[in-house]
C-alpha cells in the first residue's frame, strides 16, 4: 500500500501530477481543491495517499493531508459512492461546506455535485453524519477559493478548465456553458473552475 508520496513535481495537468520519487514518476489524481494548492512543477511535494486496485488499473490518488484522505476513505464507505464522486465532493465544497450540508441535512447543496442524485444525497447524509464526528478534519483543509499554486504553467486556460471540470465528473457540453457563464478574459484556469463551481453552488 502507498501511503505517502514525497518528491519533485514533474508536471500538472489537472487534476493529474506526477511526482518523481528517486527517479520513478508516480501519476496521481487530486481533487481539484488540493491540485491547486500543490507547488509548482519542479517544485518538492509531499502528499498522502490512496491506492486503489481494479480489474483493469492501479490508481493512485493525492491529499495535501491525512484529513482529506480520511475523509476520502469515509466517502469510499457510503453505499453507491466510488472514488470519482468521491474526488467530486471534495472538489466541490470544503470541509466545513461538506459538514454543515450532511448536519443540516441540505441535500440541495449536495445534488449540485456532478454524480450526485437526491437519492444519494438523502444517503450521504444518514451515512456520513455519525462518520463526521470521528473524523478530524482540518476546518477549510479543501477550500476552493484558495490561492492558485505559483509559478503555474499554463496553455490554454479556458479548455484546461473544462477539461478538468469533465474530469470532475460534468458533462462536455454542461462542462463548456460552465465556463463560459462567466466572463473568463485574463483569468487563469484555477481562477475560471473556482468561478464555475460558485457560480453552479449558487444556481
Amino acid at each position: 500500500m502507498i501511503g505517502r508520496l514525497r518528491g519533485e513535481i514533474v508536471y500538472k495537468q489537472p487534476p493529474y501530477m506526477m511526482v518523481d520519487v528517486d527517479g520513478v514518476g508516480y501519476e496521481l489524481e487530486l481533487p481539484l481543491a488540493a491540485f491547486y494548492d500543490m507547488p509548482a512543477q519542479g517544485e518538492p511535494v509531499t502528499l498522502s495517499t490512496h491506492l486503489a486496485i481494479r480489474d483493469d488499473a492501479h490508481v493512485l490518488y493525492g491529499f495535501a493531508n491525512e484529513s482529506d484522505r480520511a475523509l476520502f476513505r469515509s466517502l469510499l464507505k457510503v453505499s453507491g459512492v466510488g472514488a470519482k464522486m468521491a474526488l467530486a465532493i471534495l472538489s466541490g465544497m470544503n470541509s466545513d461546506e461538506f459538514a454543515n450540508c450532511i448536519h443540516s441535512a441540505d441535500s440541495a447543496a449536495l445534488v449540485r455535485i456532478p454524480g450526485i442524485g437526491k437519492k444519494t444525497a438523502e444517503r450521504l447524509i444518514v451515512e456520513m453524519r455519525d462518520r463526521l464526528d470521528k473524523l478530524e478534519l482540518k476546518s477549510g483543509g479543501m477550500a476552493i477559493n484558495k490561492l492558485p499554486a505559483r509559478g503555474a504553467v499554463e496553455n490554454n486556460p479556458v479548455s484546461d478548465a473544462v477539461g478538468a471540470l469533465i474530469a470532475l465528473g460534468y458533462k462536455p457540453n454542461e462542462a463548456s456553458r460552465m465556463v463560459r457563464s462567466i466572463n473568463n478574459e485574463g483569468l487563469t484556469s484555477e481562477e475560471i473552475i473556482r468561478q464555475a463551481l460558485k457560480s453552479m453552488a449558487v444556481s
